[in-house]
């Protein structure tokens, strides 16, 4: 289904810039953590992550999948970059694959699930990319390595999926923030 883009908030540069910062530092951050494991079971890089599904969806939700989408393409850049600095190659490479698909599911699931109750699209598009990038990050990063991979993948991904589920308090309080500022406006 698609949508008219008159439909959305039209955003602002500083809406662009502060939503591409937010998914930059999600990902950075991440990228970073993953490398250090809690357990044979987790890495830290597990209740980070979570939240770029989260800054997609609100991104989604306000302005639409097109915005979505360039948040989601330049945040994928300024990551990458930037973790090509401080990552090793591979899970540089491996995150940015698995990112980008993942965020390019989120948000064309989320679209086509926008109009039914409020926690559907989010929690089943976060679901579902969830599992696409754990199955891409997980394959490329470190299979074939010394270090428990595979039981650090599904460690990881009941993490993310349960700080995903954690993650519709923070999208549900937010958007009803945006709605009262949005009633709040004169009509012209």
């Amino acid at each position: 289904m698609q949508h008219s883009a008159t439909f959305f908030e039209r955003p602002t540069l500083g809406h662009l810039i502060a939503a591409t910062l937010a998914m930059a530092a999600v990902v950075l951050a991440s990228n970073i953590l993953v490398q250090f494991a809690i357990n044979d079971w987790l890495t830290w890089g597990a209740f980070t992550y979570p939240v770029a599904y989260l800054v997609s969806d609100l991104v989604n939700r306000r302005f639409g999948p097109g915005m979505a989408r360039r948040v989601a393409w330049v945040g994928f850049a300024v990551a990458v970059g930037v973790s090509l600095l401080l990552a090793p190659v591979r899970i540089a490479a491996a995150s940015g694959l698995a990112f980008i698909a993942s965020q390019l599911l989120d948000i064309g699931v989320f679209d086509r699930l926008r109009r039914g109750l409020w926690w559907r699209a989010p929690l089943v598009a976060t679901v579902i990319a969830a599992v696409l990038d754990s199955i891409v990050f997980w394959g490329i990063a470190f299979a074939g390595t010394d270090g428990p991979w595979f039981t650090w993948a599904l460690g990881d991904l009941g993490v993310k999926l349960a700080v995903g589920v954690f993650m519709l308090l923070p999208f549900r309080l937010l958007i009803g923030r945006q709605a009262a500022q949005a009633s709040a406006l004169p009509q012209g």
